[in-house]
Order: structure tokens, then C-alpha cells, then sequence
């Protein structure tokens, strides 16, 4: 029989306590009997059932980082470690091939993992999904190039907008995998699961989209929100600027201090407007502004709502509260308890409440993630593991991290 001591290594790795429910039976022949359920309840009930101390164990599956050097390529190294079924075989980062990953990130030293190579050099017969981590632009024909067997999530916002002119006009290059982004699902996971489980390639949603979208798509379906005044105040961490050296990200600039930037052109406007709109079956047009706050990670939006006539704060929080019931990664507070981004800190929860405005008619929904994990390299593993078939929390039951 296997050990507990053994068994506990797969619940409790790397300091983070996996979100299960669990029994433990002992049958009459005296053997332990252990079942797991996944909690990623709104997909088919699926379970890893462990029996006689010996688990069903899936093949490893093999997977690669392209753009490891990143911040969200080392999420998804630090989020991976917990998980039972993927092993990363191949990390690239063009600008420091050759080196070992702990020289890049060395709180990673302690972990045992290819060194980084050239996506040229990258040799993708040796894995089965790849998580593309690359700045925007660079990856359509990257992705293009990459074997059509391969399960791929996009972290860049190559692959979001449906639209190849859109996408030219905010991000000032003609797209050049156009055939490509036909096939790509926008993967909102709490949203667009059926899609996604059939997918090859899913564009994964940016930070400021998930925190917006997750709390305004059900409304909006449901008719309980005007889709008119739709006013957004973001802030996000300075991680979600990414990891290159900028001046405007030097600690002087960014330290005790808010900074508004983007203002009324920010990237994610076309796609925030695109799931909007797609939930209104009309033309949605918002008033975003977000704003880089003097922390490392972290994502507040403060979204103010005019509610359709006779519609109450109460029936937005139950509307929402009934869309989310069965969902582990999106939490509804209950009361007037307001989110915080330091109770989301390194894990893949949303946390929303709903608040009435002093304004007659009018509401206040404030949503919060940590922009790399709920809002990148979290949510891009929970569309991999669906893509898989395999259940949706797998690797991400790291509880946030407070204080």
C-alpha cells in the first residue's frame, strides 16, 4: 500500500494546500480506499479515484514554455510544480538560451528543469501543449510554425480579438496568422468552458478583461444592466507592465504614487468591448481607465452600472450569486464584504461583491484578481487542463498567499 506520508505529497506540494474533497474509507478487507473529487463543478463531474493505495495515474504529459524568462512564464513553472499529470520538457527565452532557469529566476533553484534554448533551437517533437508566453506580435508567427497536433494556450493578445482589422488598429501591425485566428476560442474559462474543451488553440483572456468580464458577462445576458455608461476603474500590480526595463517602471517612477496611463486607448478596451458585446448581441462601448499601483501584484476593478428598470443591487448579487455557485475559482462575498487584492495574492480566485450607489439606479461591482495568475498563467493551466480533458484545478490549489 502506498504511504500517507506519500499520498501526502500530492495534496500538499510545494507549500500549497490542494482544494479537495476527500474520503478516506477503510473496507472490511482493511484496505484504505481514498476518493478525490475535482471541484470544477460546472464541467462534467470528473474524479481521480485512488483504490488499494494505488492511483490511475495519466501518462505525463509534456509541456512547453515559450517566453519563460517572463513573469507569467515563471508562474506557470511555479504552478505546474504542483501538478500531478504535466512535466515541462522544454523552456525557451531567445535572449538568455543557454542559461539555466535559477540563473534567470533564482527562486526556482531549487527545481529540476531544462535550461532555456532559442525557439529556433526548440525541438517540439518532445512535447504534447505549449504555454506561449512572448510579447504581442511576436507570437502569431511563432504559432504558425508550430506542429498542428499541439494543444497551445496564447498568453499575448495576438489570438483575442476576432477582428484582424481591430487588432491592426490597436496594435499597429497587420495580424499574420489570420487563418489562425479563425480557429482561436477566447478562453474566459468560466464562460466559454464548452468551447475551450474542444479547442487546439485558445487565446487566453488579459488580466483587466477577466477581472472586467467575469462580473458583467452574466448581467448583461440576463438583461439586469444597461449596457450604456458602462464606466471601469482599474489598477493593477507593476508586474502587469511585464518584466522588461522600462524608465516608467523604475522604482522612483512607480513608488509612492498612483499612475493613470492609457487613457481611452488602453489595448484591452477592444477586448473588454468585444465579450461585452458578444454577451449584449449589440455594440457595447465602455469608459476604461486603468491605473499602475506601487505593488507587484494584484487587480482591482471598480465598475459602475446604471441596473434596467424595476432591477435592484440585491438581484444583480443573487443573479451572480446563483451563475457562480458551482464555480471554485469565482467567489461571490457575501454581504457588504468588499474584496481586497491582498486575499487573492498568488491564486486563481476572483473574489466580486455588488454595492448600491448613492445614484438612484445606479450599482458598484468591485472585482479583484492577482493579474499573473486569475488574469494569465492561472487561467491559461485551468484552459489546459479542460483542453486535456483532465479536471480544471489541477495545479492550482495554492490558497493566496497573506500577509
Amino acid at each position: 500500500m502506498a504511504s500517507l506520508a506519500a499520498l501526502s505529497s500530492n495534496l500538499f506540494n510545494g507549500g500549497c494546500l490542494w482544494k479537495y474533497q476527500d474520503e478516506l474509507k477503510v473496507s472490511k478487507a482493511g484496505k484504505l480506499r481514498i476518493r478525490i473529487t475535482s471541484l470544477a463543478s460546472s464541467s462534467p463531474a470528473q474524479s481521480l479515484q485512488f483504490a488499494d493505495g494505488k492511483a490511475n495515474k495519466l501518462e505525463k504529459l509534456r509541456i512547453g514554455v515559450l517566453g519563460a524568462s517572463g513573469y507569467t512564464g515563471s508562474e506557470i513553472i511555479r504552478l505546474l510544480r504542483n501538478h500531478p499529470h504535466f512535466q515541462i520538457t522544454l523552456m525557451t527565452a531567445d535572449r538568455k538560451a543557454g542559461q539555466s532557469i535559477e540563473s534567470v529566476f533564482p527562486h526556482l533553484v531549487t527545481q529540476d528543469l531544462p535550461n532555456l534554448v532559442a525557439v529556433k533551437d526548440a525541438d517540439f517533437s518532445a512535447v504534447d501543449a505549449v504555454f506561449c508566453c512572448l510579447p504581442h506580435g511576436t507570437t502569431q508567427e511563432i504559432i504558425k510554425s508550430l506542429p498542428t497536433n499541439l494543444k497551445i494556450v496564447d498568453l499575448s493578445a495576438d489570438f483575442r480579438l476576432q477582428d484582424i482589422a481591430e487588432y491592426e488598429e490597436w496594435y499597429g501591425q497587420p495580424h499574420k496568422a489570420t487563418a489562425l485566428q479563425k480557429e482561436a476560442v477566447y478562453g474566459l474559462t468560466e464562460i466559454s468552458r464548452r468551447e475551450i474543451q474542444s479547442a487546439r488553440l485558445v487565446a487566453n483572456p488579459g488580466c483587466y478583461p477577466t477581472s472586467v468580464q467575469l462580473p458583467l458577462i452574466p448581467l448583461i445576458k440576463s438583461n439586469l444592466i444597461e449596457v450604456r455608461n458602462i464606466i471601469i476603474d482599474s489598477k493593477s500590480g507593476v508586474s502587469g507592465a511585464g518584466r522588461g526595463a522600462k524608465e516608467a517602471n523604475l522604482y522612483t517612477e512607480i513608488a509612492e504614487g498612483i499612475h493613470s496611463y492609457g487613457i481611452t486607448r488602453h489595448r484591452h478596451v477592444p477586448e473588454i468591448e468585444q465579450g461585452l458585446s458578444e454577451a449584449a448581441n449589440s455594440k457595447v462601448t465602455v469608459s476604461f481607465t486603468p491605473h499602475l499601483m506601487p505593488m507587484s501584484r494584484g487587480m482591482q476593478s471598480t465598475i459602475y452600472v446604471e441596473m434596467a428598470p424595476g432591477v435592484t443591487t440585491q438581484d444583480l448579487k443573487d443573479h451572480l450569486g446563483n451563475y457562480y455557485e458551482h464555480e471554485e475559482f469565482v467567489v461571490l462575498l457575501k454581504n457588504k464584504e468588499v474584496p481586497h487584492t491582498r486575499h487573492v495574492r498568488g491564486s486563481n480566485y476572483c473574489l466580486m461583491n455588488v454595492f448600491p450607489d448613492r445614484i438612484t439606479g445606479r450599482a458598484i461591482i468591485i472585482s479583484v484578481i492577482d493579474n499573473l495568475v486569475k488574469g494569465a498563467s492561472g487561467q491559461a493551466l485551468q484552459n489546459l487542463n479542460l483542453m486535456m480533458g483532465i479536471p480544471e484545478n489541477l495545479g492550482l490549489g495554492c490558497l493566496p498567499l497573506f500577509p
